[in-house]
């Protein structure tokens, strides 16, 4: 179960561990297993420079229809070579003070200064050309800059390789599992996200493998479980990640408003994001598991963002509950009976198969 045995402390735990510990055996049935993500919005698509800029087009249009219209315009302003002036010039206006061709200097002219190869002028000792500045010693034109090297050291995978990565290393095609099953007798829909998949965010096709998964429990009238291990929605797919929130409520506006069945989210450590944003928060009983860390954004943008310090421990699941946002804080070994108590407490009866 994945339960430190001095502490108490919930591990991570794939979504697999959870089926096996959640639905009777035999009975799990997955549902579009065979559904995996593209590059929607090609995101690794590289930027050319070969394409013409619009702010280029405009400048230079702009530029020869203004040029055009002042050679074109007529003036009625009088220039002012013609017009007339009361003011005497300044070469016909006498000067009282004398001119400094006639006024003699002391100072010896720099024309009968003989010159010397040997000595130098200040502006040839302190000339740029002959010298080199620090600056130019230090350009970052000849030395790469510390931020190149970092950027270049950490680059991120493409992201169709970093899909490729997690598809072999967790065994699944996506960061979800969805799909019907028995709990203690109880048929259930159920989905379980997996953090391990790239951080178990929420991209097209798990905003579809979910929003597929309540509509078969709205049309089978099957009680709907989802367990959340999220870091929000996906950046790679940029706003069509962020339509799976929508899209995702309104299936469950209708399955628990129109047809009044149960939804029962079940949070674990970490649910942040757009996932806490959504279906996350919610079901008509949430329950998380102990010392579950939740949230919407992380302490270290809230502290950046605001310039405040976050007090630790501010966003765990007990925080919730004693606000009110939580309904229960469950450990994960006794979580399939307290919701085997909870579904028959609301009408949901195991399955007898009848012996005829």
């Amino acid at each position: 179960m994945n339960i430190c045995e001095h502490c108490g402390d919930h591990l991570k735990m794939s979504s697999s561990d959870r089926i096996e510990l959640s639905i009777d055996p035999g009975t799990w049935n997955p549902m579009d297993e065979d559904m995996f993500s593209l590059d929607p919005i090609e995101w690794d698509k590289p930027y050319t420079e070969d394409e013409p800029s619009t702010e280029d087009e405009y400048d230079s249009s702009t530029e020869d229809e203004y040029e055009s219209s002042t050679e074109d315009k007529p003036s009625n302003e009088p220039s002012t070579e013609d017009k007339p002036s009361n003011e005497p010039s300044t070469e016909d206006k006498p000067s009282n003070e004398p001119s400094t061709e006639d006024k003699p200097s002391n100072e010896p002219s720099t024309e009968d200064k003989p010159y010397t190869e040997d000595e130098s002028s200040p502006e040839d000792e302190s000339s740029p050309e002959d010298e080199s500045s620090p600056e130019d010693e230090s350009s970052p034109e000849d030395e790469p800059s510390t931020e190149d090297e970092y950027d270049s050291s950490t680059e991120d995978e493409p992201y169709i390789d970093r899909l490729d990565f997690y598809q072999e290393s967790t065994g699944l095609l996506e960061a979800v599992q969805t799909g019907t099953g028995q709990l203690n007798g109880i048929p259930v829909a159920i989905g379980i996200m997996d953090f391990q998949f790239l951080g178990g965010s929420m991209g097209s096709v798990v905003g579809e493998k979910i929003t597929r998964l309540i509509e078969y429990a709205t049309n089978q009238l099957l009680p709907l479980i989802i367990v959340c291990a999220s870091g929000g929605a996906r950046m790679q797919e940029g706003s069509l990640s962020l339509m799976q929130m929508a899209k995702i409520s309104s299936a469950l506006y209708n399955y628990q408003i129109n047809q009044k069945l149960l939804y029962v989210a079940i949070l674990t450590s970490p649910t942040t994001g757009g996932v806490t944003a959504s279906f996350g928060m919610l079901g008509d009983i949430i329950i998380a598991e102990p010392k579950a860390y939740l949230a919407f954004a992380g302490k270290r943008v809230i502290e950046q963002t605001l310039n405040k310090e976050v007090p630790e421990g501010s966003q765990s699941a007990e925080v919730f509950f004693e606000k009110g946002l939580l309904d229960a804080i469950v450990s994960r070994d006794s979580l399939k009976d307290f919701l085997s108590e909870l579904f028959e407490f609301h009408g949901c009866f195991p399955w007898i198969e009848n012996e005829n």
